[in-house]
């Protein structure tokens, strides 16, 4: 999932299992409110606590002086994977 790179991104698979709900997760387990299932995928839409309009460039500057980019619908993979989202109100954070 590379388009949710280190945000709740596959670190390994280990079993794949078909479910008709969404599972629990690590992140909607300690965060429901501010961790969605297709949270951080709309730019325009903001995390309750901060902005996810626009992004810093990794491995320049210091968290405070890095130049700041647009950030792109899906972080840049929409044309790969905007169809796993095809029935999905994205304007919606949770």
């Amino acid at each position: 999932m590379p388009w949710k790179y280190g945000f709740k991104s596959i670190k390994s698979i280990v079993r794949i299992r078909l479910t008709d709900k969404e599972p629990p997760t690590t992140w909607n387990r300690s965060a429901p409110s501010e961790y969605g299932f297709y949270a951080n995928v709309n730019p325009q839409v903001d995390h309750p606590r901060w902005s996810q309009a626009s992004e810093r460039f990794i491995g320049e500057g210091s968290l405070l002086s890095s130049r700041r980019q647009p950030t792109l619908m899906f972080n840049g993979y929409e044309e790969e994977v905007a169809h796993l989202y095809k029935d999905m109100d994205l304007r919606k954070f949770y």
